[in-house]
């Protein structure tokens, strides 16, 4: 090969490289892939206005999925169960519920007036 055909597969080269390093530099604190193109890329906000503006424009056509009281019953059901593995939070749940119905609970002393007939 002639010096000057290498020369020019070099600087090919070089000139990949230093293009990969300023879409690196750019891609800096993004928090999704490389590309800077396409829905993914952009920033949670802006997805939302899209996504919420698709979903309003398929209300007014009348193409928008709508829960039936069956579908709404079995989603309910699914996160109940999901919900429900974690016994922690299903206790603290309870809790909460109890201090808000009556007084707090067992072992707290009723504070209430005794009802006037």
């Amino acid at each position: 090969m002639s010096s000057n055909l290498e020369n020019q597969m070099d600087r090919g080269t070089q000139d990949e490289r230093e293009n990969r390093e300023s879409e690196n530099q750019e891609n800096v604190g993004r928090t999704k892939g490389s590309s800077n193109r396409g829905f993914a890329s952009m920033d949670p906000e802006q997805q939302r206005l899209i996504a919420s503006k698709g979903g309003k424009a398929a209300h007014q056509l009348g193409v928008a999925h709508e829960f039936n009281s069956e579908e709404a019953r079995e989603a309910g059901r699914k996160g109940g169960e999901a919900v429900s593995r974690d016994r922690e939070h299903m206790a603290a749940i309870g809790r909460k519920g109890g201090e808000a119905s009556r007084g707090g609970g067992r072992g707290r002393e009723k504070s209430r007036e005794p009802e006037q007939e």
